[in-house]
C-alpha cells in the first residue's frame, strides 16, 4: 500500500504541471488587474498594444507589452465612458474610441472619440474629439424586443470611415448583423445602413464583440465568444459580400476584443470571468 503513495503524488504532480489549455489560442500573458473587463485593444508595433475597459470602468487608455505588463496610461480628456466597447486606428496613426456599447437600446449619446496617435503623447493625458451619431432606423428608445439591434461592440477604420458591426440582441434571436458607416471627422451623423449578414444562430456564441482590419486592408475579422469571421476579396462598403470564413478557436471565453498584430496575426483579449479570463492571446492565421 505504502508504493502507492510516490505513485499517486507524481500523478498529482503531472497534473499540476501541465499548462491551461486555451484551445488553438497561444497564451501570451495575463493582463494587469486594472484590465479586468477589457473590451478593446490596438497594436502599435511587434511587442505593444493600447487597450480599453468598457461601462463602469475609468475613462483611460493603457498600453501594456505582450506579456500583460503595464508600461503605460493616459486620461482622455474631454471624454466619458459611458460604455466604450473598442479600438480603432487609421493610417495617420489616429485613434478612435467607440462609446456605443447599447446594452438595452435606449442611448441617444453615442459618441467616437477620435485621440491623436498616443505614442507620440509625452505627458499622461490625452485630448480628444467627438464624432457623435445615431441610428436612423432605431424609432423607439427602447424598441421592441424582437427589434434590439442598435447596440454596438466592433468597429474599425478604412478609407475615411468607420465601419460599425452592431450587436445583435433581439428576441428571439436571430445572430442577424447591421453594418453601418460614420465620417472618421469630428461631427454630428446620421450612421448610413451599408450592409447585414447572419453570423450563427447560437445567441451565447454568435454575436458580433469587436473587429478590425489587417493593415495590407485585404482581411476583416470579427470576433464572438470562441468564433473569428473572417472575410477576404470584398469590396466597400459592403464587405460581407466578400468570401467568409468561420473559424472555431475551440476555447470558450469573454472574448470582447480583436487586433491584428501584422497580416497573419491576431490578438485576442478576454474579460476576466470567475477563474479564467484576462488573458492576451495570439492566433496565427497561415494556413487557414
Amino acid at each position: 500500500m505504502n508504493k502507492l503513495f510516490p505513485l499517486l503524488g507524481l500523478v498529482v504532480l503531472q497534473a499540476c504541471a501541465q499548462k491551461p489549455w486555451h484551445g488553438d489560442l497561444d497564451y501570451l500573458g495575463k493582463l494587469p488587474a486594472k484590465l479586468s473587463e477589457v473590451s478593446g485593444i490596438m497594436a502599435t508595433g511587434p511587442n505593444k498594444i493600447w487597450a480599453i475597459e468598457d461601462n463602469g470602468n475609468k475613462d483611460r487608455l493603457y498600453q501594456v507589452n505582450l506579456k500583460g505588463k503595464l508600461i503605460k496610461e493616459l486620461k482622455v480628456k474631454d471624454a466619458t465612458n459611458g460604455d466604450w466597447e473598442d479600438l480603432a486606428r487609421d493610417l495617420d496613426g489616429n485613434f478612435y474610441i467607440g462609446d456605443f456599447g447599447n446594452n438595452g437600446n435606449y442611448r441617444k449619446d453615442l459618441v467616437i472619440y477620435k485621440l491623436p496617435n498616443p505614442e507620440e503623447e509625452k505627458g499622461d493625458k490625452i485630448r480628444s474629439k467627438k464624432i457623435e451619431f445615431h441610428y436612423p432606423e432605431q424609432k423607439k428608445f427602447p424598441p421592441k424586443k424582437s427589434d434590439l439591434h442598435y447596440d454596438c461592440e466592433a468597429f474599425f477604420h478604412f478609407g475615411n470611415s468607420l465601419y460599425l458591426i452592431t450587436k445583435n440582441r433581439a428576441r428571439p434571436y436571430s445572430g442577424k448583423a447591421f453594418i453601418y458607416k460614420v465620417p472618421d471627422t469630428p461631427g454630428k451623423y446620421r450612421a448610413q445602413l451599408v450592409g447585414e449578414f447572419t453570423t450563427c444562430t447560437d445567441s451565447q456564441f454568435c454575436s458580433v464583440t469587436a473587429a478590425d482590419i489587417s493593415p495590407d486592408g485585404k482581411k476583416i475579422v470579427l470576433l464572438g465568444s470562441g468564433y473569428i469571421w473572417m472575410f477576404t476579396d470584398f469590396t466597400f462598403d459592403d464587405f460581407s459580400k466578400g468570401e467568409l470564413k468561420t473559424i472555431d478557436v475551440l476555447y470558450r471565453t469573454q472574448q470582447e476584443s480583436i487586433c491584428f498584430l501584422n497580416d497573419s496575426t491576431l490578438l485576442i483579449a478576454d474579460e476576466q470571468s470567475k477563474t479564467k479570463g484576462r488573458n492576451l492571446y495570439a492566433y496565427s492565421l497561415k494556413e487557414r
